[in-house]
Order: structure tokens, then sequence, then C-alpha cells
């Protein structure tokens, strides 16, 4: 008997395939066709399996695959699928192990790379997923034109990927992968706002690049815009409700808006479906944390721990909270771990930080400075920080907002009244204070938000056309665009505002650089500036380690620049706008707690009330490092700890300069 010609089965197969996707049952049919006239075909015998498995049946596609895998064992496909089906059975182990094959057989099966890398992170395995998702991005590029530029970028060669991409799109500028491939470039440059600006048309030309919404929603985040980033994670989710990564992005993003109630759903859902992921028990930990649920972010953070040994923000996470000390073997646990010659850099700062923390606590000064500048050192090589480039933007500043400048545009902003800023420098209590206004019925605490300097950066951009820096041409604008600037910062910050009171606070400690600004956009907003001894407040930002931003922080002589420089600029606007910013001592608000209240009340309009006393009864969520802290009484400890480092901090002393006795103002 004659079979069928092959060209009729290899039509057969190829739409069998085809509907591999889209219709698992219809490829079986198409599949089970072939066979039934070529029994042995692997080709169909692969697409009856792959069926079987998307229909829910994996025990019954493993043997027939393990016996294609045995007969063609250098079939990548074949293992990729394999991997799949052990892994849908609970056999990880074994379903890692056959996608490690499927990979080694194929670099460019990009499928395999994402199937590795989410039972790399289903097992806890964060670098070897990081690793695994990276080549997925460097084989999903399928244009030839562009494998060149991927490799480059995967290799770590930025520079030499740039130039190529840009050439590329140079002759095809509306090539979304290619924009795509731009935006991973600078990514890894740190050069987020670009990166952001790409991946926006990116989409615009391909909306249904799902790859690229994820990464433009990873960005939106890192950039504290996370009411943007959410919208595109839950259009994700809607097309694969089960996705891991956008399910812990958008618990992160919904942290970030307040919204902790789901953010804590999202969490609680991801560890049952990831209980060995120890990044999941991290960020579980510090939702908790900022809802005030100590105990169970303790229990988080040691569950990771107890996963991950050799994760140091786990053990950051608990010296963060400031309220308890390491025990013995905790102590010992990460002196082991610090020994290890392999730990990565990251690891090694956040336990550097953390043992600080422990030796502070034990009394041991010497080795605590010892671990916490060890830990700078390693911090401030990862990000330059260039303290004359603080001091250059001071210095504009204070010729850009000059009294005259100022008073010409007086009332020219928005209206509202609703903004308190509260800014300074961080680590200077400037969320006690939050917590002092918060605890007022006409007040509403909100967080440190980003707003205000995505206008500065905006504004930054604008002037760079020009060949200028930020803010040249804010005291240019019309009345019109101030105003609208104004509205542009209400409507940002409108989804942190809950509980529809008078007024909200913004405590983003950095917007001391942009007193100006304020005052130009929202004129009938109040600013209040906390400030503590400089010594106290630098040393203290020097010693910890920050989740991002805060660059200058880790070497002394440059925070101690960079809180001349603010004294600086603050003592500028006391002269050009006397009255415009109210200043809270710390020290002070310790020693004389309800009278600098009552002075703070009454800069800011409202009546006294008792709670504002009882601040530390107040149960609302805190995300910064002191909110262990400001849950309790004010305390006077914490005054003069510096004084135990005293004998390290000369290069401190000698940046501060003439601030280190005129720092009152």
């Amino acid at each position: 008997m004659v079979g069928p010609p092959p060209g009729a089965l290899n039509a057969v197969i190829d739409r069998a395939a085809a509907l591999l996707a889209t219709d698992p049952p219809g490829a079986e049919r198409a599949a089970r066709s072939v066979l039934a006239q070529a029994p042995t075909d692997p080709r169909a015998m692969l697409i009856l399996a792959s069926a079987r498995r998307r229909q829910g049946d994996a025990q019954g596609a493993l043997a027939p695959l393990e016996r294609l895998a045995s007969a063609f064992p250098r079939a990548a496909r074949t293992r990729y699928e394999l991997g799949l089906c052990l892994a849908a059975i609970g056999r990880n182990a074994d379903g890692i192990a056959a996608l490690r094959q499927a990979v080694s057989l194929d670099a460019e099966l990009a499928e395999a790379w994402k199937a590795l890398g989410d039972l790399l992170f289903l097992a806890g395995d964060t670098p070897g997923s990081e690793a695994a998702f990276a080549n997925f991005s460097r084989a999903s590029v399928r244009d030839p034109r562009l494998k060149g530029v991927a490799q480059a970028l995967f290799a770590g060669r930025t520079n030499d990927a740039e130039r190529a991409v840009q050439a590329h799109l140079r002759a095809n500028p509306t090539d979304p992968e290619a924009i795509a491939l731009l935006a991973d470039i600078f990514v890894r440059q740190s050069r987020r706002g670009d990166a952001e600006q790409v991946l926006a048309r990116c989409l615009e030309l391909a909306p249904d690049f799902h790859g690229a919404r994820f990464t433009y929603a990873q960005i939106l985040f890192q950039r504290q815009k996370a009411p943007q980033a959410a919208p595109h994670l839950e259009q994700l989710l809607a097309r694969d409700p089960a996705d891991a990564a956008s399910r812990n992005l958008l618990a992160a993003c919904l942290s970030q808006m307040g919204d902790y109630e789901r953010a804590g759903a999202l969490y609680e859902g991801l560890l049952r479906d990831y209980p060995s992921q120890p990044r999941i028990w991290l960020n579980y930990g510090h939702a908790l944390r900022t809802i005030g649920r100590q105990d169970e972010a303790i229990a988080a953070y040691k569950r990771c721990i107890a996963l991950a040994p050799g994760l140091g923000d786990a053990y950051w996470s608990l010296a963060n909270l400031k309220v308890a000390s390491f025990s013995g073997d905790e102590v010992q646990a990460m002196a082991a771990q610090l020994r290890r010659p392999e730990l990565g850099a990251e690891d090694r700062l956040h336990l550097l930080f953390a043992r600080g923390k422990a030796m502070e606590d034990a009394g041991d000064a010497e080795t605590s400075f010892a671990s916490y500048a060890e830990g700078a050192a390693l911090r401030r090589a990862q990000y330059p920080y260039s303290a004359d480039e603080t001091t250059a933007l001071t210095r504009r500043l204070q010729a850009t907002f000059t009294a005259q400048a100022l008073a010409a545009r007086a009332g020219a902003g928005h209206p509202s009244t609703a903004p308190i800023f509260i800014l300074g420098l961080p680590r200077a209590g400037s969320t006690l204070v939050e917590q002092i206004l918060a605890s007022h019925s006409a007040m509403e605490g909100t967080m440190e938000l980003p707003d205000i300097g995505h206008i500065a950066y905006d504004l930054d951009v604008e002037a760079r056309r020009r060949a200028a820096r930020y803010p040249a041409g804010a005291t240019d604008l019309g009345p019109e665009a101030l105003q609208a600037l104004g509205q542009r910062y209400l409507d940002g910050t409108a989804v942190y505002r809950r509980l529809g009171r008078a007024h909200f606070i913004d405590k983003m400690p950095n917007n001391f650089q942009h007193v100006g600004l304020i005052s130009l956009i929202l004129p009938g907003a109040k600013i209040i500036d906390v400030r503590r001894h400089p010594m106290a407040s630098c040393f203290s930002a020097f010693k910890q380690h920050f989740a991002e931003g805060h660059d200058f922080s880790y070497d002394l002589t440059d925070v101690g620049r960079y809180y001349r420089d603010y004294v600086d600029l603050m003592a500028h606007f006391d002269r050009v706008a006397p009255g415009r910013v109210h200043r809270v001592i710390y020290e002070d608000l310790v020693e004389d707690t309800e009278g600098q209240i009552r002075r703070l009340l009454d800069y800011c309009g409202l009546p006294f009330e008792p709670g504002c006393l009882t601040f530390y009864e107040n149960d609302r969520a805190v995300r910064t490092v002191s909110s262990e802290q400001v849950r309790r009484p004010i305390f006077r400890e914490g005054l003069e700890q510096w004084k135990r480092y005293e004998p390290w901090l000369e290069p401190l002393k000698a940046a501060l300069g003439p601030a280190l006795e005129a720092w009152r103002g």
C-alpha cells in the first residue's frame, strides 16, 4: 500500500504545529491523523505530547517524550517539552535539568530560557533566574540585523550595542524591536528617563509587545511612577493571570501607592505558589513592616534568610527595623557569609551594613564603623557621586530664585493650600514631624512623593535643549504655565490621598533643592525644613544603606559637603523669602515637644490637637526607615550617638566647615 506523499504529511504537521498555541485539541487531532499514516514520525509525536500537556495531561505526555529524548538526544525542542512536562507533574529539579540541556543544545531557543527562568525563580535561585531571563531577552531578538546588538548587550558592551542600534534606527526609525533594545541599553547605562521615553514610543508602535510593556512598567516603578506602571501590569495580567513577575511588580507598585491590602493579598498568593522564593518573602516583609505588623515582618525576613542565607538584603532589612538586636547566632551567620569569597557585591554591602548595626548595638564602635565604612565604599563604587555637581546646582538655584524673581511671580501658580512639604536631609527627623502632623484631623500623611522631582527633571530636559541646566527657564514661565505645573502636581499626587482631608504631607527630603520651584507653582503650600545637628544627621545618613538615591551619603566628605550646601541654600531662601520656610530643629522638638508642635501647627494655620502629642498611637502606614521609631514616644537616646564614633569622623568635620557651628540658621 502506498502511503500519502511526504508533502501532504508535512502540510498537516505544519498545521498541527500552528494550532498548538490556540487550539491544543485541534493540534492533537491533526497529529494523530499523521501518526495513523506514519506511526513513528517524531515531529507528530512531539506535537501530540505538547498538545496533551497543554490540555492538562502532562503525565500522559511524559512517556512518549522520554522515548523521543532517548532516540534523539540532541533535539533541543524535545528536551524543552520534556522539561515543561516534568515541571507540570512536580518534578521541578528534573525539569530544570531538561531545560538546561535544551538551551545547551540550542542557545537561541528563547522559550526554553523563559521556562528555565520561571523554574529557577520558583526554586528560589534568583541569580540563576535573572541570568536565564537575560538570555531569554537576547534570544528573543528575531531580526538577524539586530542579533549582533543583542550579543553585545548581553556581553556588557553597551556602548558598542548603542552605536549599532542607533545606526539601525536611523534607517528603520519605527522598528519596535530595535527601540526596545535601545531601551535595554539605556537601562544598563542607568539612563532610566531615556529608557522610559523610548519604551513609550515602542508601545505606540507595537501595543502587543508584551516584553516591552513589562520593561516599561519596571522603569516607571523604578522612577517612582507606580500609578502609571500599575495599569500596564494589569493589562499583562489580564492576558496571563499567573505570571509571577507581573504579580510581584504589581504588588510592589500597590505598596508604593499605599494600597497595602491588595499588595499583601498578591504577596500571599505568590507565596502560596512560590513558597521557596526568598525575594517574595523579603518583599512581603517590607509590606508588613510598612503597616506596622512588626513581628510578622521579622518572621518573613527570617524565613527569607533560611531560604537564602547569603541574601544580605534580608539581614539588612532586620537591622533596618532599628528596634531589635541580632542574636549571637545571627552575628556569626553574617560573619560566615562575609568570609565567602564568591559572595556578590550587593549581598556583601548589605551584610556589612547589617553587621555594622549589630556591632553598634553590642557597643563595639570601632568594628561597627569599619563595617559601615566598608559597606559604604562598596556602594559608592557602584554609584559614583559628584559633590561638585551638587554645589554647582546650589549656586544655580541661588542665582535663579532671587528675591526679585520670586516677588515678580508671587501668587502666579496654583492657589491650592493643600500641600504641606517636609524636607531637609534624610535621618534628620522628618518622619517624626510627618507622623506628628498626620495625627491631626485636618492632615493626611502620604509618603515621600516623587512628583516635584519629576517636574524638575522635565524642566532640566527642556533646559538642556538650550544648552543650559535646571533651574534655567523656571522663572521665565508665565502664570498659565506655572499654574499648569501646580495642577500637574496635584493631579499626580491625588492617588495617594485617600482620606479627603484639607491638607496632605509630601515628605520628600531632597525637595529642599526645589523650594524655589514649589514657591512658583504652589505659592499657597507650606514648607517645613526639619534640621538636626550636622554630625548626628550626617553620620546617621552615612551608616544607613538606602534602597535608592542619596548617593551623597556613602562618603564622609561627600555627606558633609551636601549638608553644607543644604544649609547654604536654605539660608538663601531665608534671605530672599523671609518666613516662607518654617524650621523645626530636631533637638528642640525632643526637649520641648509640646511647644515645638504648637509652633508648627500655628505655621500650618491649624489649631492644636492633643493627638499630635500621642502621634505614636497613630497606626498609619509608614514607608521610611524610621517607621518603627515613630511608633514609640519621643526618646533622647539617639541625640548624641554619633559621639561614640567621633574618632573616625574628622573628614566629616572638615567637610562641614562653617556649617558645623552655624547649622541652626
